[in-house]
């Protein structure tokens, strides 16, 4: 506050009356509102003070109405000093609050800033998060799935398990049953095939018999087959085109037939009437019990034949062998006895392709033999 203003005052209120209280006062007044321009925050907090202290000054000086004492204006001016001290003090406070406020706004922004930096990354962090979120999301509803078939496969493997055991089981009894059953039948094996050693070893003594009987027979029936021979050799003396071949007693076929045809000539009816003989005479040597039989096989060449009666050697091989049984039935030989049977050419003594050794396959074979 200037100084002025203090001399003006003292002069004011050293006249003692009530006009002087009143400058006394507008005086503080003035100089509160010359400090509330200086420092509008200061002014704000002093100036209600103030007004309260000058509004009861007023009050006093207008009860009084009378001068106002030295002293008390002392006192006042003791009052008015103090208060501008005050607002001087608070002046300075207030520049430095508004230094700390200038520093704290600086602070503020800086923290805001930071603020806002933090945010952001918040904001990215919490996208991240919620997109990791997504994706575990989606693989937690995956795993969730793949856990829910597993565990739907599992009871159904489950179940499967079950039926299966419940059919091993029905197995595990077919099978205990399968080998009490292998077990009997083993044991009727073995009694069978004690059965079957004892019918083999009365079968081998049947054989043996039978083989002893047989070979008696075959014996017998080759001693009838040789007096048969010898007999049928004597009665055909030695003719060039009938001869013994191994078991068998052959014929050329032009001493019985003419060319491709079955139907017996004289020549050879009168050979066969020999043999018909000599096979009576000696059958009747042959015991019944041996069923013999004579077999008449017809031959012919490998040429082929074509006419009107034959459509194969087939054909005429077997009607010459049928020409001769029917010849001798005719001349008294049993025809239970008798064979007849047709080769044609695919049983040749001579594998030669020339003429005498188509002669040669051209016969009738005589064997006599068991059934």
């Amino acid at each position: 506050m200037g100084d002025w203003r203090r001399s003006a005052t003292w002069r004011t209120v050293a006249f003692g009356t009530r006009a002087a209280g009143l400058a006394l006062m507008l005086s503080i007044a003035g100089a509160v509102g010359a400090m509330a321009q200086e420092d509008p925050a200061a002014g704000d907090v002093t100036y209600g003070d103030l007004l309260r202290m000058i509004q009861d000054l007023e009050g006093r000086v207008g009860r009084l109405g009378q001068p106002v004492p030295a002293e008390t204006i002392e006192s006042l001016q003791e009052q008015v000093d103090e208060a501008v001290r005050r607002l001087s003090s608070r002046s300075e406070e207030n520049t430095e609050l508004r230094d700390k406020a200038s520093n704290l706004d600086s602070q503020l922004k800086a923290a805001t800033e930071a603020r806002d930096q933090l945010t952001a990354q918040v904001a990215e962090l919490k996208a991240e998060y919620e997109r990791k979120l997504g994706g575990l999301d989606v693989e937690l509803r995956r795993a969730k799935a793949t856990i829910e078939a597993t565990q739907t496969s599992l009871a159904a493997a489950r179940r499967t398990n079950a039926d299966k055991e419940r059919e091993l089981e029905r197995l595990g009894r077919q099978l205990e049953a399968v080998v009490i059953e292998l077990a009997n039948l083993n044991k009727a094996l073995d009694a069978s095939e004690a059965r079957n050693r004892e019918q083999e070893r009365r079968i081998a003594d049947v054989d043996a018999k039978l083989a002893r009987a047989l070979a008696s027979k075959v014996e017998d029936m080759a001693r009838y087959r040789s007096e048969f021979f010898g007999r049928l050799r004597e009665a055909l003396g030695d003719h060039p085109d009938i001869r013994i071949v191994g078991d068998r007693f052959v014929f050329q076929s032009e001493v019985l037939f003419q060319s491709g045809d079955p139907t017996l000539g004289e020549e050879g009816k009168k050979e066969l009437g020999h043999l018909a003989e000599t096979l009576i005479a000696v059958a009747a040597k042959i015991p019944a019990n041996i069923d013999w039989v004579l077999r008449v096989d017809g031959h012919t060449d490998r040429l082929p034949i074509h006419n009107q009666r034959f459509a194969s050697n087939w054909d005429l091989s077997t009607a010459r062998a049928v020409s001769v049984v029917e010849f001798l039935i005719g001349r008294g030989v049993p025809p239970a006895r008798l064979a007849a049977a047709g080769f044609g050419e695919f049983h040749p003594l001579d594998p030669r392709d020339d003429e005498i050794a188509y002669r040669r396959n051209r016969r009738i074979e005589f064997k006599l033999t068991q059934k």
